[in-house]
């Protein structure tokens, strides 16, 4: 470990770093992983009445004696301050007026977590790594450890891990016949402009036969060059997992997780593969992955899916593939939902409905939409709204219901296809779940309640874990020992009532804009001016619309954390499981965030209105709002939009992009401000790989991407009847943010370790159950708030001429305006003429009916078949997705003869190598029994990899060679 070096040793240390800063100062062994930390020095001071000046800082003195000192005499200072504590030790031997001080609670805990970063150190040599460390030169700084893991360790762990490498064999895959070479050849042809400019693999028509990593069986394996057989994502991940199982004794450390936790690193990542841009000529992955991927000016470029795996592994790989087919198909819906949005502009002015709304000599005097400021009004002047409203109300928005559905389906099906496509060809068929080390929150936990059931109390808990070599091999050495129900049932009560609140917080929000659109509109009405009382509906509307879009921002980011915090008391055992639950709970406080507004709008808004005569009223002044005169479905497609437009524009893309940038450059400040106070002379002006790394921002996760992606897929699905323009827009934001996703990857991010996953996981369930509930919310929103069931039964059961003529008188009934309370007729009314009767939409009895006011028959004949409709499109629509997803195959073809075909291959390439290594065998013993029959004695014995031998008592070697095992 190079490390505390005393003045004379510091010149041109930064100088001897390698040039590209991927590898030790040997330029030859590679950089595989990096810790960060900050360290702070305590100070030392004269002993009273020493005669000796204080010595200058930095001097090789007070640099030994400060910092633990290097060479001889630094252990027994060392020993005296892990016994001692904060008290003053003797004076240092050979430096006469020179002691150390009592240390102060900041100075105690970085002792402290020195210590822990000095035994965690030489635990990670005795596992095999090699070690480089920056020397702590100044007072307080920033400084790098630098772990290289040489062949032995990779090959050992690879085993472990069952990590699947390339063997010698090769085999070719075999190709689709007929007419679907033919199209696929036309396809390549087509998409070639498309295609990124990556190395690709020379002969694709062949592939390599992979095969877990055995030292057993190194023969089999194309081992070319040992520094280059693994690549730099699997070395990463094989010194994640060490670092990841090496513990410590101190503070119950179970891994660098817990370390990073207690702030002994700041931070451990691998390294990128040098920088993105730059005057150099070399180029490396990342440079290749920025040009070709990571940039907008390639937006119309296929995604290098197979570089990114490479680079960032099958975790992050099969996201971005999701996402570039889920962009794809959205391709298709937005054809489709332009085409239906066309068709209701071409019809609008064949409408009839909106013609008689608009046809000012039919004269619907209707009734005052509040009471005492309002008048009675015509039924003409909402000709706009009503026209407006045809665009998305029309017989192909049913369609497009029923097309989305299937979209939905065939989207969930190809996907999985891909994904077992990827699966075949990146060597992930048959991977097993590894074992996962339990969480530093769960081990830390467990080792409470084992504490606790022991007896042992705060005060000696230091003494206990001296006396352990390791604390999580204590916690785990009994198999039954674990968390309980009854451990976790603080947690799951905490979780239960705070996603409770929450809930009742968003539907709350929702309330307090319904209340501010009640409010408002009477305000507004009270208004002496025309213009103001004439915009009262779109100016409550458009005002509401983004107090709630703001509303559901400000949520979803206090939602983000406080479904971490929730899962984190949970304490989950695993990463995956913590992960699983995270994504859970976000998604359940996000969907009801994002939904609930639209939700009201949809189904509940106008529904409880009740009557002239008999409104219902809040806070005992305010009627309950009202849909426009053209239904509800045209406010329902402004909510929709604006809050999806909103989110993309503002969270998805605003907030993407500047927040890392903010972050970035306050850690930037942070450290050159520290760096400020004291100067190194010898600070190379040329920063190293792993400067540039750590500036960069953390990498936290899938979660966040993909959350906001299946939110979009809600919105594209669920209420798609009523804003056929949603995939459009859907796409164009995708566009965009599979570049952004990129680059931000690529340029913002620390390199993140890679995971091998063989699906998405819990997402696809998410997707797959939104897809289902998509499908009843559009039968409903058609039933419900459409007008199309209405329409459907005026014109085919009321209709004298089977026309729409007459449409909207039908769905008007009558109120005598004398009926009307007291105090809440219309107050100097305007109206150019006697008002003996009024509109309002419903369908109810007339005032001259025996049963006033009633529902009529219309009512009760409408509301069967919107029910009859709802039961129908969901049945009809769920048996065409079944039929589709027994249609299509979950795995191609192609790609279950290639496993097949591969399986049979890789025994037979095992009984091959296996028939040429016992002839090897056999021929060493047939020579060796030759020479033994010539009279030719040797006393030596024969290569270790053909014979085994074994020394008699009397000194002589006797060759066994029936125990040859190993070639």
């Amino acid at each position: 470990i190079i490390n505390n070096y005393v003045e004379g040793t510091l010149a041109g240390v930064r100088d001897k770093a390698s040039p590209s800063g991927l590898h030790f100062r040997d330029s030859k062994k590679k950089v595989d992983y990096v810790l960060a930390y900050h360290y702070r020095r305590s100070l030392a001071r004269h002993a009273p009445g020493a005669a000796s000046p204080e010595p200058r800082r930095g001097s090789p003195s007070v640099a030994l004696v400060s910092n633990g000192g290097t060479g001889k005499g630094r252990a027994e200072p060392q020993q005296q301050q892990e016994e001692h504590g904060q008290r003053a030790l003797p004076e240092w031997p050979g430096l006469p007026g020179l002691e150390l001080v009592d240390l102060s609670p900041l100075d105690a805990l970085e002792e402290e977590r020195r210590l822990q970063r000095e035994e965690y150190e030489r635990n990670l040599l005795e596992a095999g790594l090699e070690i480089e460390k920056d020397p702590e030169n100044k007072s307080q700084g920033l400084s790098f450890v630098r772990i290289h893991a040489p062949w032995q360790v990779l090959s050992r762990e690879a085993e472990l891990l069952k990590i699947k490498m390339p063997t010698k064999k090769m085999y070719e895959i075999t190709e689709e016949k007929g007419i679907l070479k033919t199209l696929n050849e036309i396809w390549c042809k087509l998409t070639a402009p498309l295609q990124p400019q990556v190395p690709q693999q020379e002969n694709t028509k062949m592939k390599t036969l992979s095969y877990p990593f055995s030292r057993e069986k190194i023969y089999l394996y194309n081992i070319k060059d040992k520094d280059t057989f693994f690549d730099s994502a699997t070395r990463s991940r094989i010194v994640r997992e060490i670092l990841k199982r090496t513990s410590t004794k101190a503070r119950s450390s179970m891994g660098i997780g817990t370390l990073i936790a207690n702030n002994v690193y700041d931070a451990a990542y691998p390294l990128h593969d040098g920088e993105y841009e730059g005057q150099n000529d070399d180029m490396n992955e990342r440079k290749l992955l920025y040009q070709e991927w990571a940039r907008y000016g390639v937006f119309y470029k296929f995604q290098p899916i197979d570089l990114i795996r490479k680079y960032f592994g099958e975790k992050i790989g099969l996201y971005f593939a999701w996402l570039g087919l889920y962009t794809e198909f959205l391709i298709p819906s937005s054809v489709v939902g332009i085409i239906v949005f066309l068709y209701g502009c071409i019809t609008i002015e064949s409408d009839i409905p909106s013609k008689e709304m608009c046809d000012q000599r039919n004269a619907f005097t209707m009734c005052p939409l509040c009471d005492k400021f309002c008048d009675y009004w015509n039924l003409s002047s909402a000709c706009a709204t009503a026209r407006a409203s045809h665009l998305f109300d029309n017989p192909a928005t049913v369609f497009f219901s029923v097309f989305m559905a299937l979209w939905a389906t065939m989207f969930l099906e190809q996907w999985k296809r891909l994904q077992m496509r990827l699966s075949y060809f990146w060597d992930l068929t048959g991977l097993e779940e590894e074992e996962e080390h339990p969480r530093p929150e769960y081990e830390t936990k467990l080792l409470q309640k084992k504490l606790k059931k022991k007896n042992i109390t705060s005060e000696n808990l230091n003494e206990f874990c001296h006396m352990c070599d390791f604390v999580y091999v204590f916690c785990l050495q009994n198999e039954k020992e674990k968390l309980t129900c009854s451990d976790r049932m603080p947690g799951y009560a905490a979780n239960f009532g705070l996603i409770l609140f929450m809930v009742t917080l968003t539907f709350s929000a929702v309330f307090g804009v319904i209340v501010y659109r009640i409010t408002t509109a009477a305000a507004l009405s009270f208004s002496t001016n025309e213009t103001t009382r004439s915009n009262v509906r779109v100016t409550v509307t458009a005002t509401a619309v983004i107090i709630n879009l703001v509303v559901v921002l400000i949520l979803d980011e206090i939602y983000g954390a406080v479904a971490k915090w929730l899962t984190e008391i949970e304490i989950p055992k695993t990463e995956k499981t913590f992960e699983e639950r995270l994504i859970l709970k976000a998604f359940l406080l996000k969907f009801v965030n994002s939904y609930a507004s639209i939700f009201y709008v949809a189904f509940f808004k106008g529904r409880f209105v009740g009557r002239p005569g008999r409104y219902v009223y809040v806070f005992e002044g305010y009627r309950m709002e009202e849909c426009a005169p053209g239904g509800c479905l045209m406010e329902l497609c402004i909510q929709l939009s604006i809050i999806m437009l909103g989110k993309q524009l503002i969270q998805n893309n605003l907030f993407e992009i500047g927040i890392p940038k903010l972050k970035k450059l306050f850690r930037k400040l942070k450290d050159e401000r520290t760096e400020l106070k004291e100067m190194d002379t010898n600070q190379s002006k040329d920063p190293q790989q792993w400067d540039l790394d750590y500036i960069l921002e953390p990498f936290t996760g899938l979660t966040p991407e993909y959350m906001e992606m299946i939110i979009q897929f809600g919105f594209v699905t669920l209420f798609v009847a009523s804003f056929p323009l949603a995939p459009v827009f859907a796409l164009l934001n995708n566009i965009i943010e599979v570049r952004l996703d990129a680059k931000k990857f690529v340029t913002e991010l620390r390199r993140p370790d890679t995971v091998r996953e063989k699906d998405i996981g819990i997402w696809y369930n998410i997707l797959s159950g939104i897809g289902k509930l998509s499908v009843i919310i559009n039968a409903f929103v058609i039933a419900v708030t459409s007008d199309f069931i209405p329409r459907l039964m005026y014109q085919y059961a009321y209709s004298q001429n089977g026309t729409m003529h007459g449409f909207i008188n039908h769905t008007l009934s009558y109120f005598n305006v004398s009926q009307l309370k007291a105090g809440t007729q219309p107050e100097n009314s305007l109206f150019a003429q006697e008002v003996s009767f009024c509109r309002f939409k419903d369908y109810r009895e007339p005032p001259w009916s025996p049963q006033q006011y009633e529902f009529s028959k219309q009512y009760w004949a409408v509301l069967s078949a919107r029910l009859a409709f709802v039961i129908l499109f969901q049945n009809l629509v769920m048996f065409l997705s079944v039929l589709v997803d027994w249609m299509i195959p979950d795995i191609p073809k192609d790609i279950s003869e290639q496993i097949k075909k591969e399986k049979t291959l890789l025994v037979d390439f095992f009984l091959k190598e296996e028939h040429e290594k016992l002839k090897l065998i056999e021929s060493f013993i047939a020579r060796d029994k030759q020479r033994r029959r010539s009279g030719t004695k040797s006393k030596r014995t024969r290569a270790a990899s053909f014979s085994q031998c074994q020394r008699s008592p009397k000194g002589s070697f006797t060759s066994f060679s029936s125990q040859h095992t190993v070639v």
